[in-house]
């Protein structure tokens, strides 16, 4: 599907003039990004750990939250942290488990007494996404849990917690997903997004969050222990070291890379290229990160391999199997137990992509058999498809058709499951809850969200209340994916200086997405078919008559993913028009500028 380029104006002069220090292509980035005063571009250029970082005792119910788990760790009694089964939620639940232990909470030692502070992720298909009530249940009968801590969920189990409650533990909920219309009887709440919350940063995913509540134990510990952990560690230091998974996490639950999210990233990035994580070292060897001496082969580590070979070897495991072998992987101490872990995650990583691929051609046909190419959402479901893929699913359907896209699944309790991916166009966060009606249970953000349904007459009543107020929003709306282009440039201009220019932006990731640069008039020399299938294509152009580059076009080869099909629309001589950004390819010790292409127009 073409796509609209939309191309902001530049910058007014009187900006320019102020900030005669910024380089014009940077001035214009900035302005881009609206960060326009000193104080923010100060921050976006130099984030600083010391006066960026926001106090965790900002949130409303933190010094609430650290008297419970400072009274449970006193008292040695059972704590339960409750994660999810993504990187952010596994990340989460080891940062708070890790914090924990160090300072001085019950350890779990056997599981026959089943006892002590320990994690608990749940099984996608059996327990299904968040807090259910069989799992309190368990939580209290078998492991004498006093205290559940939540970390990537919790805002929405209203009925669970109170169930919780009821038989007597308590309960401190960190989230960072929609705000429902009732909240849960947890003693605590830490959620940046909580109407009237008096934290600053809205923006935190749900490891930010549970770094957030370690930072303020920490806080609250260390001055009487000359800063040392109980472990004896030191604290400072115990708090940086955990920066390497809040940057997985954040790049990985694509929240804004704009305020704190930033600053946190762009430390924990530096922490993880000299990470002390046993199973992160194993698990970036096996991705082809480091090699086998754990040296990087590609340069410095960046959020490009962090979100593309990172984070999903991370969720690998919850969507094929369970999520307690990252958890493992991320908690090991053994350099051969770290190895065996990493290899399962590849495994399952090499599978997920395998029968995603399968599963996406069934639902794409699907679609088109069934005639819903002119709805205004679409629907994919079939029994057999395994809950942990479709989310996957529903991101390329709605990548492919661009409209709003739900694939639906059974689970173990023969329930209906869903995963939607919407446009910027329909807030699907807001579609859902404004009919609740249909769900057992449902939550998520504006373009990404779950749900559950009893059986398939409710299914069918949801997709007619949703395909109607969809149809209600998106009259009138030009559906059309857009590209923002930064700035038009000719080739000649992209060279090393504007590379060099560029990292000061870095990390990349929402809201601060890599730039992207628009060139006109190319002329091709060729079009050449790279990779598995063919999938990729290697793109030769000359720009105004004498600068010839050589560029990539990642998965234009993929008929299925551009129906252009570029392999045999494209040939030599032809005029186009490409969006691309600018990368380094280094191999063999050598260096040089990649033109990473996003969109190709073709004009004569």
């Amino acid at each position: 599907m073409s796509k609209k380029w939309i191309i902001p104006p530049a910058p007014p002069a009187d900006f320019i003039s102020i900030h005669p220090e910024l380089p014009p292509i940077v001035a214009r980035l900035l302005w881009n990004r609206d960060i326009r005063t000193p104080e923010l571009i100060d921050e976006f250029l130099n984030p600083d750990y010391t006066s960026d970082i926001h106090d965790p005792f900002l949130f409303r119910d933190m010094e609430k939250a650290v008297a419970i788990i400072f009274e449970a760790i006193q008292n040695q009694k059972n704590i339960t942290v409750h994660g999810d089964y993504d990187a952010d939620g596994v990340c989460a639940s080891t940062i708070l488990v890790n914090t924990l232990l160090a300072l001085g909470a019950k350890p779990f030692v056997t599981a026959e007494n089943m006892e002590g502070t320990r994690v608990f992720l749940p099984h996608r298909e059996i327990d299904g996404y968040g807090v259910n009530k069989n799992t309190v249940k368990h939580l209290k009968e078998k492991h004498k849990t006093d205290l559940i801590i939540t970390c990537d969920c919790g805002v929405s189990n209203l009925e669970e917690i109170k169930l919780a409650k009821d038989l007597g533990m308590r309960v401190v909920v960190t989230d960072h997903h929609a705000i429902p219309s009732a909240m849960p009887p947890a003693d605590a709440v830490i959620h940046p997004k909580l109407p009237g919350e008096t934290y600053p940063d809205q923006g935190l995913c749900g490891a930010g969050v549970a770094f957030k509540l370690a930072q303020a134990l920490l806080q609250k510990h260390c001055p009487a222990t000359e800063g040392k952990t109980a472990t004896g560690e030191s604290c400072e230091g115990f708090e940086k070291w955990m920066l390497d998974l809040v940057a997985i996490a954040t790049v990985g639950d694509m929240v804004p890379l704009i305020g704190e999210s930033r600053t946190l990233t762009r430390y924990g990035l530096t922490v993880l290229n000299k990470t002390k994580n046993l199973g992160l070292r194993e698990l970036m060897i096996n991705a082809g990160i480091l090699d086998e001496n754990g040296k990087q082969k590609r340069g410095p580590i960046d959020t490009h391999a962090v979100g593309f070979q990172i984070v999903p070897r991370l969720n690998a495991a919850g969507r094929m199997d369970h999520a307690n072998t990252a958890l493992a992987l991320l908690m090991s101490e053994g350099v051969e137990e770290a190895k065996i872990l990493a290899e399962q995650l590849n495994k399952n990583n090499t599978d997920r992509q395998k029968l995603t691929d399968q599963i996406l051609t069934a639902a794409r046909e699907q679609i088109i058999n069934s005639d819903q190419k002119n709805n205004p959402v679409l629907f994919a479901f079939d029994p057999s498809w395994p809950t942990g893929i479709l989310g996957l699913v529903s991101g390329r359907l709605k990548d492919e058709f661009y409209k709003p896209a739900l694939a639906l699944g059974l689970n173990a309790d023969k329930e209906i499951v869903g995963s939607g991916r919407s446009i910027s166009e329909f807030n699907l966060i807001e579609a859902l809850q404004s009919m609740p009606e249909y769900f057992l249970k449902f939550g998520g953000h504006p373009q990404a969200a779950g749900l559950s349904i009893k059986d398939e007459q409710t299914l069918e009543k949801f997709k007619s209340a949703i395909m109607a107020r969809a149809e209600t929003l998106l009259t009138g709306v030009e559906l059309v994916p857009q590209i923002n282009i930064d700035a038009e440039v000719n080739l000649e201009d992209v060279n090393w200086k504007l590379y060099d220019l560029l990292q000061k932006f870095e990390p990349f990731g929402m809201n601060n997405e890599e730039p992207v640069y628009g060139a006109r008039d190319l002329t091709l020399i060729s079009a050449d078919p790279i990779g598995q299938n063919g999938k990729h294509l290697r793109l030769m152009v000359k720009h105004n008559s004498h600068t010839v580059r050589k560029t990539i076009a990642f998965g234009f080869g993929d008929s299925n993913r551009h129906p252009s099909d570029w392999k045999k629309n494209l040939k030599p001589g032809d005029k186009i028009d490409l969006a691309f950004t600018v990368g380094v390819n280094e191999w063999n010790g050598n260096r040089e500028l990649e033109l990473k292409i996003t969109d190709i127009k073709k004009t004569i």
